[in-house]
């Protein structure tokens, strides 16, 4: 059995984080990544807010340990992502206390249900959540920093060795690996240079989105922000929100957006297999991800 953290750590992280006056009365594990633990914690004491949230980035809460995980990861990424999407006038939770030396953080608890809960439950509070989700995403279209132009052979190489990965790991993907090589480096031949990129979530999809009471949007799941092209986030988003992604479309370039989504496939379906190689917990999910993806790889080459 796995042993994750040890609940005498958080009690310690928060009477060093909020003073030895509150008292964690309960721990709770939340059901999420695969890279980090996410504990809702009960606290009493005066002053104390009912409840935080702690994440942490100990090495036995990474089911990724033996391979490459497949994007950044740990207290330092998670930090600087915070504050930049501040800086981006982006809400994501506030930071209550980290400490850097055991990878642990309390953030506030956004008291509520994700956006992908609200779907079903509330569909007129998601379409006022949808409308502000577009906005935070402009404004994190407009934070550009100067484009690395070896991102486009880094799209590429990454897409390449996810194809040789999942082709070990499924006959379909061994199959049409040369006509999936070939679309890969059509798309990238057909790239022409850009200046700028934009700030990018990489993986947010609507269970990675809190509503506050007003329905406004909270970004979680911040490691693996970066600068890139939209069209790598329009990529998951399309792929995520599904029939709900019209409110968030916006024009995009077609030729990157195929190399991002063909990449995206394959990514989804070289890491979950490459997961399941492990201990992780929910293999009907990583199962389901990898085969729907599989799908969705092979017909875009028509096989």
């Amino acid at each position: 059995m796995r042993a994750f953290t040890n609940p005498s750590e958080l009690r310690q992280l928060v009477r060093d984080g909020l003073g030895p006056g509150c008292r964690v009365t309960g721990v709770e594990r939340l059901r999420g990544g695969s890279k980090k633990g996410v504990y809702r914690l009960t606290l009493a004491g005066a002053g104390a807010p009912p409840t935080v949230i702690a994440y942490s980035w100990a090495p036995q809460e990474n089911h990724w340990p033996s391979v490459p995980t497949p994007h950044a990861s740990g207290l330092a990424a998670f930090l600087s992502a915070h504050h930049t999407l501040q800086a981006a006038g982006v809400h994501t939770p506030h930071v209550l206390y980290a400490s850097e030396p055991d990878d642990l953080a309390l953030v506030e608890d956004i008291p509520g249900d994700t956006l992908e809960t609200t779907f079903t439950t509330d569909p007129t509070r998601a379409a006022k959540a949808l409308s502000k989700l577009a906005v935070a995403l402009d404004h994190m279209a407009a934070h550009t920093a100067p484009a690395d132009h070896t991102s486009e052979d880094l799209t590429l190489t990454r897409a390449l060795n996810d194809l040789t990965e999942a082709a070990t790991r499924d006959p379909r993907i061994n199959a049409a690996t040369p006509a999936l090589t070939d679309r890969l480096h059509e798309l990238h031949a057909a790239l022409t240079p850009r200046p700028t990129h934009s700030l990018v979530h990489g993986e947010l999809g609507p269970d990675h989105i809190l509503l506050t009471p007003d329905a406004h949007p909270v970004l979680i799941d911040i490691e693996s922000l970066t600068h890139s092209d939209p069209e790598q986030e329009h990529a998951y988003l399309r792929l995520r929100f599904g029939p709900h992604y019209a409110p968030l479309a916006r024009p995009l370039n077609p030729t990157r957006l195929t190399l991002h989504t063909v990449a995206l496939h394959l990514s989804l379906v070289a890491g979950p297999l490459r997961l399941l190689d492990g201990d992780f917990p929910h293999r009907d999910a990583m199962r389901g991800i990898a085969e729907h993806n599989t799908r969705e790889a092979l017909r875009l080459v028509g096989m």
